[in-house]
C-alpha cells in the first residue's frame, strides 16, 4: 500500500494500516523528538505520546500536508509539553551521550575527538535553549524546513518563525563562542 492508501485506511480506524505508517515514520520521529528532549528516554517518551496523539486525531488529518509533516508537528508538540512538564519536575540539565566514532588512524581519532568535543557543546548549547526556540532550529537546520513550513507546523507566522530562529541562533553563538567554539562551527 502506498501512504495515502494506508492514511484512508488508518482513518477508517485500521489499526495496522496505522502501524504501518509508524513502522515508516519511527527513525524519523524519534530521531525529531531525540533532538528536541535532549536525551533518549525522554524522546522514547514523546514518540509514544506523539503516535497516540497521531492515532486519536488520524481523523482530523486533511492531507494539506505530508503525513510526515503533520506527525512532525504533533512530535514537536509533545517534545515542548514533555520539556516543559519534566523542567517543573527537577532542574537536572539533560545528558547527552555520543556514540563513538569508528575512525582507522591517529589524526583521525584526533580530528574525531574534536568534533566529538564540538558537537557536545553544540548539543549542551542546544538543550539550554527555550522549548520553542530549539524546536525552530532543529526544524531548520537539522530537517531543512523552510520559514513557511515551520510556521504551518508550529502555528505561527513566518514572521515569528524568522525571529524565533533568529533569537536561537544568536543565543546559541553566544554560549558556544562563551565555551570556546568557533562561530563557524554552528
Amino acid at each position: 500500500m502506498d501512504e495515502a492508501e494506508l492514511i484512508g485506511a488508518a482513518r477508517g480506524g485500521d489499526r495496522q494500516a496505522f502501524d504501518e505508517l509508524v513502522r515508516r515514520t519511527f527513525v524519523d520521529t524519534f530521531t525529531l523528538a531525540r533532538r528536541l528532549t535532549g536525551n533518549e528516554e525522554d524522546a522514547r517518551d514523546v514518540v509514544q505520546e506523539a503516535y497516540l496523539r497521531a492515532w486519536k486525531g488520524i481523523g482530523k488529518f486533511r492531507g494539506d500536508a505530508q503525513f510526515s509533516t503533520w506527525l512532525y508537528r504533533i512530535t514537536a508538540n509533545a517534545a515542548s509539553t514533555h520539556v516543559h512538564r519534566r523542567r517543573r519536575q527537577r532542574a537536572e540539565p539533560f545528558d547527552d551521550e555520543f556514540e563513538p566514532v569508528d575512525t582507522r588512524a591517529e589524526q583521525q581519532v584526533s580530528q574525531a575527538a574534536e568534533s566529538a568535543e564540538t558537537l557536545d557543546r553544540i548539543a549542551r548549547a542546544l538543550d539550554e535553549l527555550p522549548a520553542k526556540l530549539r524546536t525552530v532550529v532543529v526544524l531548520k537546520d537539522v530537517y531543512g524546513l523552510s520559514h513557511e513550513a515551520i510556521g504551518d507546523e508550529l502555528g505561527i507566522t513566518v514572521s515569528a518563525a524568522k525571529v524565533r530562529l533568529h533569537r536561537a541562533r544568536r543565543k546559541l553563538r553566544d554560549a558556544l563562542y562563551d565555551e570556546g567554539v568557533e562561530a563557524n562551527a554552528v
